[in-house]
């Protein structure tokens, strides 16, 4: 019984690196991130924050584009959208997710520090508008987002970065037919030379109604070719409630424009 609880209360997080970054595209400006995650599940954490066998595997995969654009060097407008398919116990699934259209606006900017504010519209698709929740559930969401990076020095030595980078996401989403949510995301990343990357990220968060509450880690590489790049990563959650303990890779194209 107490897996079929874990089962029927599910939830993911549906973190984005890309999303609502601290630094706006300048005029004229964008790029667009193509990603694929393949995310799978044995176990799940249940209302306590326990783990607990599920009464069956779960298989999230999705395939979505993230773009944004530069309007003015102080405001960028930003969409994303995603194909899903998956199944577990109860359901089998395959559709659309959700589509967001937002604007960032840079609220602050010097050669270290960048803060921006985001707000942003999703419309529901029939894939899952929530981790928590069965596909097709949920109409529609606005979300306000505030960013603060802080471009750092490198700490030295053959096998530091030569430059690095944090960010802070705190976000607010209001859900029509679903519980509304608060976010926290957090990244780190460091530049070794001009064309390496390695990224290290938190995404974390809750719902209004004392249920569903997720925390995931990914770590990933991105190499740079001229104006394209490539990411590979791994994501895995390492804490929640009525979550699954999902974990799988992750893998993008980027081409900046």
């Amino acid at each position: 019984m107490r897996s079929v609880v874990v089962a029927l209360l599910l939830a993911a997080a549906a973190p984005s690196a890309a999303q609502a970054s601290a630094w706006t595209q300048p005029r004229g400006q964008g790029q667009v991130i193509v990603k694929w995650e393949d995310m799978r599940a044995e176990r799940g954490f249940d209302p306590s924050g326990s783990l607990a066998d599920l009464p069956g595997d779960r298989t999230d995969r999705t395939l979505g584009v993230f773009a944004e654009y530069g309007l003015t060097e102080r405001l960028t407008v930003q969409f994303k959208g995603d194909w899903q398919d998956g199944r577990d116990v109860f359901v089998d699934y395959e559709g659309r997710g959700p589509l967001e259209l937002g604007l960032t606006w840079q609220a602050y900017r010097d050669d270290k520090t960048a803060v921006s504010l985001y707000a942003g519209y999703a419309d529901a698709g029939e894939g899952r508008n929530a981790g928590y929740a069965a596909p097709g559930e949920g109409r529609g969401d606005w979300e306000v987002r505030a960013s603060v990076g802080r471009n750092l020095q490198g700490v030295g030595g053959p096998w530091a970065p030569d430059r690095s980078f944090i960010e802070l996401q705190t976000a607010r989403r209001m859900r029509t037919g679903l519980p509304d949510e608060t976010r926290v995301d957090l990244t780190v990343g460091g530049h070794f030379g001009r064309d390496w990357m390695v990224l290290s990220q938190a995404f974390g968060g809750m719902t209004d109604d004392d249920g569903a509450r997720w925390l995931s880690v990914e770590t990933s590489v991105v190499r740079r070719i001229g104006d394209w790049s490539v990411q590979a990563g791994w994501r895995e959650a390492v804490a929640g409630r009525e979550t699954p303990q999902s974990r799988g890779w992750v893998l993008a194209v980027w081409r900046r424009f």
